[in-house]
């Protein structure tokens, strides 16, 4: 597999920002470019990263993966990282390396980060892809997983570690992750996005529950911009084969529309 050079964004007195950027050629230079976001403690050398890339490769469009700060290749603790932070990487990179309209793919986090973006940037995103989007996680983890024991442990020491399915090493869940990102909360009022927006849903995701992407689409003020495509079978990583068919030709669907 061919792979794009890594790149870095500096940034004054900011981490800078590793990015493999693909770019157009043949009749993809009339598609709008493709910005990938990956999750929480994810990287750009992820399955579904990998396979975007690849498939705008053939189509000749665009396509741009990176790494938060304090993620991957790119500088930064990631203890230190916040919503916020992340976010202002992520508008970084469009206002840098993009600077036009593209489509964006948000993988967990990274939905509730595009969401976010778009809202930033508005009429920059022709049109947008969560795949398990997860808006609004961190306070789902205090309010819904967190013990009081936790979260007295939090308030005194200011984190705690916690298990996951990903990788042998807990989790740590800082009390400013949780805390800012209750700045960033977006399903407690209407989603006022002119863009499309397809919710691509695993049923059997455990850590993101198929509800959270009809909430997403109920949140949006005109509903008929955002459609759900339940996966039965799916899981939260939704790196299947099948999933990643499915991934493209949504894609594919966004980059033929009359805005493009």
């Amino acid at each position: 597999m061919v792979t794009e050079s890594v790149k870095y964004l500096k940034r004054d007195d900011l981490p800078a920002l590793a990015y493999r950027y693909l770019p157009a050629s043949g009749q993809g230079e009339r598609l709008p470019p493709v910005l990938f976001c990956s999750g929480f403690r994810s990287d750009m050398e992820g399955t579904k990263a990998l396979f975007l890339e690849e498939s705008c490769r053939r189509s000749g469009q665009a396509f741009i993966r990176f790494d938060y700060s304090g993620h991957g290749q790119s500088e930064g603790v990631f203890e230190d990282g916040t919503i916020s932070a992340w976010l202002e990487d992520t508008l970084a990179i469009i206002d840098h390396v993009l600077q036009k309209p593209f489509i964006l793919v948000g993988s967990s986090m990274g939905g509730w980060i595009g969401l976010r973006a778009a809202q930033e940037r508005p009429g920059l995103v022709h049109g947008m892809i969560g795949i398990a989007a997860a808006p609004d996680f961190t306070q789902d983890i205090y309010d819904q997983e967190m013990s009081d024991d936790q979260r007295a442990i939090m308030a005194a020491q200011g984190y705690i570690d916690v298990p996951n399915d990903y990788s042998p090493t807990p989790y740590r869940i800082t009390r400013a992750l949780i805390e800012d990102g209750r700045k960033h909360l977006l399903l407690d009022r209407p989603l006022t996005l002119d863009m499309p927006l397809l919710l691509i849903q695993g049923m059997q995701d455990t850590d993101v529950p198929w509800q959270k992407a009809y909430r997403i689409k109920n949140a949006m003020k005109d509903e008929s911009l955002a459609e759900v495509f339940p996966v039965e079978s799916g899981d939260h990583r939704l790196s299947r084969p099948e999933d990643l068919a499915l991934l493209e030709t949504l894609v594919k669907r966004l980059s033929t529309t009359d805005q493009a």
